[in-house]
């Protein structure tokens, strides 16, 4: 259950960001390596992550670390949804 949630998490972040990165994404591509990531469009994607999953990005979880890639985010909020009981 664990991994399809986890799969379902991926293809909505890559839904999301290759449009708006203009550019194929997979799940360990260094976001902020290839160029594409602004400090806006981080924003931006911290929003989405809290409205789409149910989840609050707030303190130590605010760090480059967390967003550098599809895997990191979903990890993120696989991490962060199962903390709030979901």
């Amino acid at each position: 259950m664990a991994e399809r949630r986890a799969g379902e998490v991926r293809a909505t972040l890559v839904a999301f960001l290759e449009p708006h990165l203009r550019t194929e994404i997979t799940p360990d591509l260094d976001l902020f390596a290839s160029g594409g990531m602004s400090s806006l469009f981080a924003l931006e994607l911290v929003v989405h992550l809290e409205r789409s999953f149910g989840v609050a990005v707030e303190g130590p979880d605010l760090q480059l670390a967390n967003f550098r890639t599809v895997d990191a985010m979903t990890a993120l909020v696989l991490r962060l949804g199962e903390a709030a009981g979901g």
